[in-house]
């Protein structure tokens, strides 16, 4: 027997109604706000970066491939890594397929790594992605825009780093607190080009994240909502058959 409240028809319209009213004035709050995100004035970069590109090297206004505005999503994925970070993948499956859509409105997106290029793109062909990839490992790119720690070793790969205990209770989500990942953290930054001129727009971090992963905005709709009751829940697209056991389950 199931312990979620059950109702009438009517309760649950009743409820319905109310509950739109504040979806409406969320949407509404939700396009002030990303109206006062493209407010913000743009900073010009001035430092020089060169990035490892499936074309060569490129400095930043490279990435922007003839177009006027560049989102660079911060995937996790040490220099030492074999494998990129299981939540960031999460994330980057929800945007491969946006991607020709923002090039039909004058905007590049690209995953940027401290790994090496061929080790980004032999993941990107274990994960079928299609989005570009480049590597920024051998520049102050992710330190400069705050997704990586200066001075604090990225470890070995995820493997073979250590997990949290699932009976603990403040690890109900990812641990970003052990050393091996907290030398890597995820972002989104964007970046403008105006007379050949390349602008920082904005960047976000941590939660600010969470509005462009599909997956998220789904199980937000979901009876139970994301279920993240075990902090290992995620997992790469192609490891959940394997690990079902560690799925939680209603």
């Amino acid at each position: 027997m199931t312990e979620h409240r059950i109702g009438t028809a009517r309760e649950h319209l009743d409820a319905r109604l109310a509950l739109l009213e504040a979806e409406k004035e969320h949407t509404r709050h939700g396009d002030q706000v990303a109206r006062m995100r493209q407010a913000l004035p743009w900073v010009r970069v001035e430092k020089e970066y060169l990035f490892d590109t499936d074309e060569g090297e490129q400095p930043l206004a490279g990435l922007f491939i003839g177009r006027s505005q560049l989102l660079i999503y911060h995937f996790m994925f040490g220099p030492k890594w074999t494998e990129g970070c299981p939540i960031c993948s999460f994330w980057a499956d929800s945007f491969n397929g946006a991607v020709p859509h923002l090039a039909h409105h004058d905007v590049a997106m690209l995953c940027v790594s401290r790994a090496p290029l061929e080790r980004l793109q032999a993941y990107k062909r274990r994960m079928g992605w299609s989005f570009a990839w480049a590597s920024s490992g051998r520049t102050d790119f992710n330190y400069d825009f705050g997704v990586s720690v200066l001075d604090l070793d990225a470890g070995a790969s995820q493997p073979e780093m250590e997990r949290p205990s699932p009976d603990r209770a403040d690890l109900a989500t990812y641990n970003f607190t052990k050393k091996a990942f907290a030398a890597e953290l995820p972002g989104l930054s964007a970046f403008a080009l105006a007379d050949g001129v390349v602008y920082h727009a904005y960047s976000s971090y941590a939660r600010g994240l969470d509005a462009f992963n599909s997956a998220y905005q789904l199980l937000d709709r979901a009876p139970l909502g994301r279920n993240e009751e075990s902090p290992w829940w995620i997992h790469r697209h192609d490891e959940y058959e394997r690990a079902d056991g560690v799925i939680p389950r209603a």
